[in-house]
């Protein structure tokens, strides 16, 4: 299928490595230029080369997206943009003990706050052009929330609460917003939480592995292709009544209806 986006321009977030980079290789895969975001210079440039070989356009714009002066780089490097994948890393795992006033505003300044500023900036170009495709990488957990990940959850149902509201107003510009709820993909994240599954139980990799995978339904790891390919989707042409919606990437691990 075609997805009607070659020539585009894309702009993804915190997208050297992880989930981020899986939606620029998709992207890029359809024809899309690329704006990599990241904080090492030397990794963005290492990941440009790579996607070079898709034929297309790729820049990069090294600024930190939790500082006010690194979102001004963003929006004055990328200039006018179709597509923005909002992405950033979440806080660690934790208690509630855990979570003081200060843990609390860095979850928001790092899993809600940038998100809704880049929107901000980059909808009404997009209004202005008849068409925008906005895809937040969020978490499963905003649906299943889980002990030990409240202080993420909390700021990326925060994400998905506003921007279920922008959405009812920019659709009619064929403007749309979408949340991308990954779990359990395969991603340096991933490898995190195998180490520390391994340090706490004294196990090695391939069974802290393991136990990770079994909490998945399909019993695996989802792949990087699987999910940059569902965020491809979703910033397609054909996609443009599907606007203000939470695609579960997950294995078919959420137990709920709706």
């Amino acid at each position: 299928m075609d997805l009607g986006i070659r020539g585009k321009i894309a702009l993804i977030c915190a997208s050297s490595q992880g989930l981020g980079l899986a939606c620029a290789h998709s992207l890029a895969g359809e024809g899309v230029n690329i704006i990599l975001n990241g904080r090492d210079e030397a990794k963005l440039a290492k990941v440009a080369d790579e996607l070079a070989d898709y034929g297309v356009e790729v820049r990069t714009i090294c600024a930190d997206l939790m500082t006010q002066e690194g979102r001004d780089a963003i929006i004055a490097q990328a200039g006018d943009i179709d597509i923005l994948v909002n992405n950033n890393a979440g806080p660690p795992p934790g208690h509630l003990k855990d979570w003081d006033h200060a843990a609390l505003l860095s979850a928001i300044e790092a899993n809600m706050i940038p998100a809704v500023l880049l929107m901000r900036a980059f909808i009404p170009g997009m209004r202005e052009r008849k068409f925008g495709r906005i895809v937040n990488i969020t978490s499963a957990m905003v649906k299943s929330p889980h002990p030990l990940m409240g202080l993420s959850t909390s700021a990326r149902a925060g994400l998905t609460a506003i921007s279920k509201a922008i959405s009812r107003d920019v659709a009619i510009d064929n403007v749309t917003i979408n949340n991308l709820l990954p779990e359990r993909i395969d991603t340096p994240r991933q490898e995190f939480m195998a180490q520390r599954i391994m340090a706490q139980q004294g196990i090695d990799r391939d069974a802290a592995r393991q136990q990770i995978a079994d909490t998945v339904a399909a019993k695996r790891f989802g792949t990087t292709k699987e999910f940059g390919d569902a965020c491809a989707y979703l910033c397609s042409a054909q996609a443009g009544f599907i606007s203000g919606q939470n695609l579960q990437v997950d294995g078919g691990s959420y137990e709920g209806l709706i």
